[in-house]
């Protein structure tokens, strides 16, 4: 079956515990310490971790007063994200010398299509190497890579040999490596999903694979599709060097749990504030605002409200979200409030042409 499907040679570079990793290469005082991006103070939430801190247990999305009990000696860091953005672009940069075809997932992520590459080199195995060794030398952050022949595949390798390493799943090794996965370390499986799959007695890839597609819709839904293919190796996504950014959001997590929506008011302004002036940064406009409230029993609810005209102006931005804030009667108290905007005027409903051709290359992985 992958005969019949496009070739390619894709590698997902993946910079290793990224934001930590930043602030020990600007402060030499905490390098090869146990260091926590955010997290600091009562009710903090931890961003990242430095490796040293991930020995402890310490992750990102973690309480920081857990983490702190898991690692007495852990150094909390403000956040700079103006500065990791900095590094992300001198990494991409990097990117762009190999191929045009890169698609940035987050600051410290992205795919790249090396099929053909500016450097005619056809080894993409080689070339992630050298991409790794440069961002080393001329930026000082290691990187790890993942390389096959879809984005999937790549992306699961890339956690492979971390930090600092890398793994080639050959097209010949594509299914053995696919079947032989743990369901967890699919990536788009999360942890309730897994639940789910071990008690329908699916552990691994090849577990997955005896199930039929019928079965996997009727069980997980529209997902169930996608699993059926991607642990037979088809996931034709193209790598799309042109991603549209489909929301923009900020978000305020508060040192004390807020009661009323009296009390919410100024922080949804200062919210509101933060949105607009990403939305005039980036030059974009939206229809839908969303309301996020987090409890304090940390139940997540959404509100959303799709206007009939694009938005970008603080004080609309804010006036919806009031709507929203009021909609509905407050279940507990709150701990987080964020706004995001989505239906930006940058999404189009044109889809580009997919391209079906099936080519036979010598890999060269």
């Amino acid at each position: 079956m992958l005969n019949d499907l496009p070739i390619r040679k894709i590698i997902h570079i993946d910079m290793d515990a990224f934001y930590a990793s930043v602030e020990q290469l600007d402060n030499p005082k905490i390098k090869g310490k146990p260091i926590a991006v955010g997290g600091g103070g009562k009710r903090g939430v931890i961003s990242a971790a430095s490796y040293e801190a991930r020995k402890f247990g310490v992750k990102s999305a973690m309480a920081g007063n857990l983490a702190i009990k898991l690692c007495p000696e852990l150094i909390f860091v403000k956040p700079n994200f103006d500065r990791y953005t900095e590094i992300s672009k001198k990494i991409r940069k990097i990117f762009y010398d190999y191929t045009s075809l890169v698609e940035p997932l987050s600051l410290d992520e992205a795919y790249l299509d090396v099929t053909e590459n500016k450097k005619g080199n056809p080894s993409a195995s080689l070339i992630a190497e050298e991409i790794r060794q440069r961002i080393y030398n001329e930026v000082g952050l290691t990187a790890s890579a993942g390389i096959s022949i879809n984005k999937f595949v790549a992306k699961v390798a890339s956690d492979y040999n971390k930090p600092n390493g890398q793994k080639t799943v050959n097209p010949e090794e594509v299914i053995e490596f696919l079947e032989k996965l743990d369901i967890r370390k699919f990536y788009g499986i999360g942890k309730v999903t897994a639940k789910k799959m071990y008690e329908k007695g699916i552990f691994t890839g090849m577990d997955l694979k005896l199930k039929t597609i019928e079965f996997l819709e009727e069980n997980f839904g529209k997902s169930g599709k996608s699993y059926y293919y991607i642990v037979r190796g088809i996931h034709n996504s193209e790598v799309k060097p042109n991603r549209t950014r489909k929301s923009l959001a900020a978000e305020r997590t508060f040192s004390k749990n807020l009661s009323s929506e009296i009390f919410m008011l100024e922080k949804l302004e200062q919210i509101a504030e933060e949105v607009a002036h990403r939305l005039n940064k980036s030059k974009v406009a939206g229809k839908t605002v969303t309301l996020k409230i987090k409890y304090s029993d940390f139940t997540l609810h959404t509100r959303s409200k799709t206007l009939q005209y694009f938005i970008s102006d603080k004080s609309v931005v804010l006036e919806t979200a009031k709507d929203l804030l009021y909609q509905e009667k407050l279940s507990n108290s709150v701990r987080l409030l964020g706004i995001s905007l989505s239906n930006l005027n940058t999404e189009t409903k044109i889809k580009p042409e997919q391209k079906s051709v099936s080519v036979q290359l010598k890999f060269g992985f």
